[in-house]
């Protein structure tokens, strides 16, 4: 599964400075109900979920990528969104290699569907470790520029 089918430049958020890691949940999951893409009735379930999985193991990965997510029961499709950091703010996410993430991959997948989640992440991984997009990203100062360079990297494979 490419980002490009699972995102759009509203779920880009530039810019993002949430203070901790269990804020910027929060705020991403607050994001997907802003954007209609979350029914506010599911939204302190899918809440909950991604912070127990966060306590249970940090989802921060390597080379400034952390991605939390949960598969969820009841949820049709993968909703993802995502935080790129500002690069002014440290944002602590208790990452595998210790630095601060640059950016924040919020995944709720359906429960029924562990071969979509595995792919999925291993699509943010593969996309987002590249550290020369990575950091293009970051200093993009528009979703829609930012949803281009993300568009065209996940095609390119």
């Amino acid at each position: 599964m490419h980002l490009s089918e699972i995102l759009t430049p509203k779920d880009l958020h530039l810019g993002f400075n949430p203070g901790d890691k269990w804020n910027g949940i929060r705020i991403l999951v607050e994001n997907l109900v802003a954007a209609g893409r979350l029914s506010s009735e599911r939204q302190a379930d899918v809440l909950e979920e991604v912070l127990e999985r966060e306590h249970s193991m940090s989802t921060g990965m390597e080379d400034g990528i952390a991605i939390p997510h949960a598969a969820v029961e009841g949820i049709e499709e993968v909703l993802a969104v995502v935080g790129f950091v500002d690069p002014e703010a440290q944002l602590d996410f208790d990452a595998v290699d210790g630095l601060p993430t640059q950016v924040v991959v919020l995944l709720v997948i359906p429960r029924e569907q562990k071969m979509l989640h595995i792919r999925t992440m291993a699509e943010v991984a593969r996309v987002l470790g590249d550290q020369e997009l990575l950091a293009r990203l970051v200093a993009c100062g528009d979703p829609n520029e930012a949803y281009t360079l993300l568009t065209s990297a996940t095609h390119s494979t």
